[in-house]
């Protein structure tokens, strides 16, 4: 800073030369040595200012980066919500179908199991019921075989004793 006010200094201090200018004490062999000097401090105020200004251009291009960043993050997320949204409907759509078409071969399967079972318990009946009849018949011829052979031994032994008897 202090350089900086003495080159201010050295150029205010330079308005324009007049007479007693005219003999250059040695200030002025000074000033026209300070002039380089002048110049590269010039030089190095504009370079300064242009690395500032660089560096503020950097930080805004990296804050512009870091926004583009966010925002492919964010809209990558969104897009990885929205698949994983899609694919979570899907598959609960697929469930629901899958569930439904097994209440349905449930339900057929017990309609045909309870139609077997009619059909079964039908068959079951009328074999029972034939079983029956054929005992009943097979009873009933006995009886009536029983009843004859009786009839017969019956007959024979009144014949025997009516023989005996006269």
């Amino acid at each position: 800073m202090e350089q900086k006010e003495r080159v201010v200094k050295a150029r205010e201090g330079v308005p324009g030369e007049s007479a007693q200018q005219a003999v250059k004490p040695p200030e002025e062999v000074a000033e026209r040595a300070a002039r380089p000097l002048d110049e590269v401090l010039g030089r190095a105020e504009r370079a300064y200012v242009a690395y500032m200004e660089a560096q503020k251009e950097v930080a805004r291009v990296y804050r512009e980066n870091e926004a583009q960043a966010e925002k492919l993050y964010k809209d990558s997320e969104q897009q990885a919500n929205n698949a994983c949204d899609g694919s979570v409907k899907q598959a609960l759509k697929e469930r629901d179908r899958v569930v439904e078409q097994a209440e349905r071969a449930y339900k057929k399967a017990i309609e045909q199991a309870e139609a077997a079972y009619a059909e079964i318990e039908q068959q079951a009946k009328n074999s029972c019921d034939e079983s029956v009849k054929r005992a009943l018949r097979t009873r009933d011829g006995a009886v009536a075989e029983a009843w004859k052979i009786r009839e017969d031994t019956v007959g024979q032994a009144w014949r025997i004793y009516a023989k005996e008897a006269a």
